[in-house]
């Protein structure tokens, strides 16, 4: 399987108008990153409502798309939890179910950032699938400075990735690939807000739910293929989308999913409560905005 790199979207885990997890939906999402050209797909993240899912649903999106993707790119399976022996259970599980990589992010609220590092030793003693760190101080109030970095890559060899969240991500990013002498490979998020400018920072790829993936692909195929300014261009006539979808918060993933449910790609945008609601005039304003950069499909 390849290195991780490029663009591993984080997947929707598509519901039915019921509420129940709709895998011929999940199937089809699935085909339509691969078509995108993304270069891996990041299941049960926080776009991935997985603190909504039963461990019976985490086992079915998780193996769905795994069959579905049949090796063509890494899946990497989120596997967080807020004590240790849940992270190592499903770590464990993921592996048996053919994973690439895991991600796991700090339990939530826990301050002492020894504890975090014995976390991760742990959870990397457990599994030797690579392990990325997921950074991410506004859901798990855990700030991870860039020292801590340099722990991790040196007392958990598989700990090889982390995925940045705490803005700035640009300063964040040289100052982690400094203290870890470049032995980590870093993936921007934040919902692409600053995508370009953290590869020109050295970042290797991004992990994000943004509804057109294959925006990000163009951008990253161009940036790594030596054209810098066709890759701005590229994303700076793009930003104004991805900033529609970043302003929104928590509403986050209910404006995706309404996205894909106009696309085509699935049949219900359900998210899963306790979840906002997407107000009309929102609606509105994302078509509006997708004519005007023309995404109408």
């Amino acid at each position: 399987m390849a290195e991780l790199h490029g663009i591993s979207v984080i997947s929707l885990t598509p519901f039915t108008d019921a509420g129940e997890v709709d895998v011929a939906s999940l199937r089809r999402l699935t085909d339509f990153y691969l078509q995108a050209g993304v270069h891996g797909i990041t299941l049960l993240g926080i776009m991935g409502e997985a603190n909504k899912l039963t461990e019976a649903e985490r086992a079915v999106v998780t193996q769905t798309v795994i069959d579905q993707v049949a090796g063509r790119v890494p899946v990497t399976v989120g596997c967080s939890a807020p004590g240790t022996h849940q992270a190592i259970h499903f770590v464990r599980e993921a592996k048996r179910l053919g994973a690439d990589a895991v991600m796991v992010a700090p339990p939530n609220n826990l301050k002492n950032l020894d504890l975090v590092l014995e976390h991760y030793r742990r959870v990397g003693e457990a599994t030797d699938l690579p392990l990325v760190v997921q950074d991410e101080p506004t859901t798990t109030g855990v700030v991870l400075p860039p020292a801590f970095f340099g722990r991790v890559v040196r007392e958990v060899p598989t700990a090889r990735f982390a995925k940045l969240e705490e803005s700035p991500t640009t300063v964040k990013i040289t100052r982690i690939l400094e203290e870890t002498d470049g032995r980590m490979r870093l993936f921007g998020g934040l919902g692409g807000m600053y995508f370009y400018e953290e590869l020109a920072r050295g970042a290797s790829g991004i992990m994000t739910g943004f509804a057109y993936p294959e925006v990000l692909v163009r951008v990253y195929e161009r940036f790594t293929a030596g054209d810098a300014e066709a890759a701005r261009t590229e994303f700076y006539r793009h930003l104004p989308l991805i900033r529609f979808e970043a302003q929104l918060g928590v509403s986050g993933v209910a404006i995706r999913k309404e996205t894909f449910k106009l696309r085509g790609v699935i049949d219900s945008a359900y998210v899963r409560p306790p979840a906002p609601a997407v107000d009309g005039r929102t609606l509105e304003e994302l078509a509006d905005l997708v004519r005007y950069l023309g995404l109408a499909e």
